[in-house]
């Protein structure tokens, strides 16, 4: 009796040593599988270079923002671009839920903005800062990429903020070898690339903010002596800076379906660098106040997109029954386009006329808007206050237009439209005039 009890006891430990091992590599695996399942790199190809995400070829088809990412996803996009790390843990998370990678901004200060680069002890807390925020977001499954700063070369003559930008770059590089390294300028020019090739070594990947200079961007590219690969990280219609401006000196916008075809022109010269590009992020996905409320934004204030997303739908092609935002063909006031510089007396009558359609058919509703001209305009995408918007009377209203009548203070003003086809897509367009 005693010898089978000690028997058992000894078959006991045995399967208890099974079971420990089984657990131990079960737990040291899935432990080794979750340090590597995140992991991003760059490969030098005969054909030039590659992204890989896991293991596998990732070409960046990206947006700017964190907000509407089902939408993105639906359309087949897989990765957004953030600033900065505020919120970082949330936009990650949401981002993985949807499938989605995200290129993770570090917000160094800008020279503009007062920050002194030659101020040591700034320089050294600012670097320190964003220790905690590599080490925390590092292992995230959807991390793609670090981005060490945005625009810092804006308006800037300390070129010490290269060294700044080096300094995080390694440090990024000691905490997290697993992901590249993007820094991200406005534009390219040949001072830039040399600063950023001779005192940033550790930079992977050159991102480039980019708007009616992209179709020439990846000649510029080879020309300014980059060698590494670069992004475009910024990309869309025509920027304020380099449109068309009326007689009194403000931007002419263009409507939705305007810069959708910017879009549409804009992804073909992205496309075409297939050496050296990895890929894009289109601005904004989401919508801001930059001179106006809809000159950057993919989707309105309320939400609704605009005809840009069936572009990168179109190009996508992944939601092949997507409901299509509605068209403008032209927008009038007094038989006058917004080149015209249309100019008008106080309380003089209005006559705004808008041409539009729908692929579907859908039926359209128009919503109205007259704001006077913002006089909270910066740069480089710096916080602007959007206007009031102003009551007016409508005089007559029809589906190709309406009547109203003229401010009767002197000044600038805008009229807006949005077209929406009930199905949560609108088309924009706004007129400026001045009342004399």
């Amino acid at each position: 009796m005693v010898l089978k009890m000690l028997k058992n006891l000894k078959l006991l430990d045995k399967m208890k040593k099974t079971l420990f091992l089984i657990l131990f590599s079960f737990a040291f695996n899935n432990c080794y599988s979750q340090k590597n399942y995140n992991k991003t790199q760059i490969i030098k190809t005969t054909k030039g270079f590659e992204l890989l995400h896991n293991g596998k070829p990732y070409y960046v088809k990206g947006a700017g923002g964190d907000n509407h990412l089902k939408e993105l996803a639906n359309i087949g996009g897989n990765s957004i671009r953030t600033w900065s790390v505020d919120n970082g843990q949330a936009v990650l998370d949401s981002a993985h839920k949807y499938g989605l990678t995200v290129c993770m901004g570090l917000w160094v200060n800008h020279e503009r903005h007062g920050f002194d680069y030659n101020d040591e002890y700034s320089v050294l807390a600012q670097l320190k800062g964003f220790e905690e925020a590599i080490i925390k977001f590092k292992d995230h499954p959807a991390l793609l990429m670090w981005a060490v700063g945005n625009e810092v070369d804006l308006f800037y003559s300390n070129f010490r903020v290269w060294n700044a930008v080096e300094d995080i770059a390694r440090l990024i590089k000691k905490t997290d070898p697993n992901h590249p390294i993007m820094t991200v300028t406005a534009g390219i020019d040949v001072s830039e690339v040399y600063m950023i090739k001779n005192y940033c070594p550790s930079i992977d990947i050159l991102g480039i903010n980019t708007y009616g200079g992209i179709g020439g961007l990846s000649d510029q590219v080879k020309k300014y002596g980059w060698e590494k690969p670069y992004m475009v990280t910024e990309w869309g219609p025509y920027g304020h800076w380099e449109s068309p401006t009326t007689s009194w000196g403000v931007s002419v916008e263009a409507n939705s379906s305007e810069k959708a075809k910017m879009r549409l022109d804009g992804y073909k010269h992205i496309q075409k660098d297939s050496e050296m590009c990895m890929g894009s992020y289109v601005f904004l996905w989401g919508q801001k106040q930059e001179q106006t409320p809809t000159w950057y934004g993919i989707f309105t204030e309320d939400g609704k997109a605009t005809e840009s997303v069936d572009v990168l739908n179109s190009y996508w092609a992944k939601n092949k029954l997507k409901n299509k935002a509605p068209l403008i063909s032209s927008f009038f006031l007094n038989k006058q386009n917004k080149y015209k510089s249309v100019k008008v007396k106080k309380r003089e009558i209005l006559n705004f006329e808008v041409q539009t359609s729908d692929f579907e058919g859908d039926s359209l509703s128009y919503l109205y808007e007259l704001m006077a001209e913002s006089t909270d305009k910066k740069a480089g995408g710096d916080f602007e206050s959007k206007g009031s918007s102003l009551a007016f009377r409508i005089l007559e209203n029809s589906s190709k237009g309406i009547k109203i009548k003229a401010p009767s203070r002197s000044g600038a003003y805008r009229f807006y439209i949005y077209i929406s086809d009930g199905n949560n897509n609108v088309a924009t367009a706004n007129i400026p005039f001045y009342v004399k």
